[in-house]
């Protein structure tokens, strides 16, 4: 309870004003989008739709302002259209994966499933088709959010054998090497290595690596897992760390 003091002779105040010896609470901080767009009639209205719903949004319209938009802005998600003036979005998507882990949505015209694995094999956390509402964004940007922040750094370090994770360096290494993964690749080898022995349902790696929400088939969880052995060096034929269990899900097996 915070104590408060009367002040004789003082102004009236507004009702919304605090009170004497009330210290007014700070508003939490806007979370910072990067907006990457090249056509106006798009980029202008979503970017106030973004501001209406209380984030702070940078706009960019070819490859070369997004990558320095994103250098100085730091934000906390990026909105990537693929198709820019200067470049392919797959390009500016490859080169933030370089250095961030910042979550990222792809804005696309392609409908096609190629397109879309190929994103998503570079590290995108989510894609969105064209035409599009400001609302589906929206809530979109909100999931991925959720599910960055779920995903923070916690418990001790996991071994099994040579491979080693730490969650709070956000590392792995094998054999003493670091293995580079995406953010979604890092998740999901956390999770299945938690679980060691345990079979992980292909419903609950969705659920838990990515969102309840998730409105994609299941094929993005096949190309992670994909690009997930092949970087562990693991034989789907004779897997030594991650194995299928057919119809149901995975299991971690390292030793």
């Amino acid at each position: 309870m915070v104590a408060t003091t009367t002040e004789p002779d003082r102004p009236a105040r507004g009702d919304d004003a605090p009170g004497p010896g009330i210290i007014p609470a700070m508003a939490a901080p806007r979370q910072r989008l990067l907006l990457v767009e090249d056509e106006e009639p798009i980029r202008t209205p979503l970017a106030e739709a973004l501001e209406s719903e209380g984030f702070d949004t940078e706009v960019a319209a070819t490859a070369a302002e997004a990558l320095e938009a994103a250098a100085r802005v730091q934000p906390d998600l990026v909105l990537l259209d693929l198709m820019l003036p200067d470049g392919s979005g797959f390009d500016v998507c490859r080169r933030l994966r370089e250095r961030s882990a910042v979550p990222i949505i792809m804005l696309t015209a392609r409908g096609e499933e190629a397109d879309r694995i190929v994103g998503l094999e570079l590290g995108a956390d989510d894609y969105v088709v064209k035409p599009f509402s400001a609302r589906e964004v929206v809530a979109r940007v909100r999931a991925v959010l959720r599910r960055a922040a779920a995903a923070a750094p916690g418990g001790g370090e996991l071994a099994a054998g040579d491979l080693r994770l730490d969650p709070a360096a956000r590392r792995v290494t094998l054999d003493g090497a670091e293995v580079e993964l995406t953010r979604k690749e890092f998740e999901l080898l956390e999770l299945l290595m938690r679980n060691a022995g345990v079979v992980v349902t292909r419903e609950r790696a969705l659920e838990e690596v990515w969102d309840t929400a998730w409105y994609g088939s299941t094929k993005t969880l096949d190309v992670h897992l994909s690009a997930l052995r092949r970087k562990l060096g693991d034989d789907p034929a004779d897997p030594r760390w991650i194995q299928t269990v057919r119809g149901i899900g995975f299991r971690f097996a390292g030793p």
